[in-house]
């Protein structure tokens, strides 16, 4: 097969057969074999990336996921955030991250400032509760003065 840019699903997985077998043959770089291996290797991933695109999480989802990841709680954000109640503000999405909390959440934990520096998506809103989904009782109806029906 002659190397070139991949347009169907069908060139793409013939050409991840061929990646996949002249990987297990492990050739040396300046080789044909090798040359071969790393054309075809770039050609996959450029036809991956064009094919793939993936929307990049919004800060708090980063951060929530790598907290996940790494078996945090909101009390191990603390000394990072700058307490507990502003761990809690950060996450309920009611405060947003300042420079120096993106400098310390990208060294601690190794979230990408790029990524911390967008704008977070807001939070889900439920009647009367904004950042809130399915928590609360319902709202009771305001009482009428005496004397007074509601209409139908």
């Amino acid at each position: 097969m002659e190397p070139k840019i991949i347009k169907t699903k069908a060139q793409h997985q013939a050409y991840l057969a061929e990646v996949d077998r002249l990987a297990t043959d492990d050739p040396a770089s300046g080789t044909p074999d090798g040359d071969r291996l790393e054309l075809l290797a770039k050609l996959v991933e450029d036809y991956e990336k064009e094919r793939f695109k993936f929307k990049r999480p919004d800060p708090i989802a980063a951060i929530r996921f790598r907290m996940e990841e790494q078996g945090l709680r909101q009390k191990d954000l603390a000394s990072l955030l700058g307490g507990k109640n502003r761990v809690s503000e950060v996450l309920a999405r009611k405060r947003p991250l300042t420079l120096a909390m993106v400098r310390a959440l990208n060294e601690s934990l190794h979230i990408s400032a790029e990524l911390l520096i967008r704008e977070p998506e807001p939070a889900p809103y439920v009647r009367g509760r904004p950042g809130r989904i399915g928590h609360g009782r319902p709202r009771r109806k305001a009482a009428l003065p005496a004397g007074r029906r509601r209409a139908a």
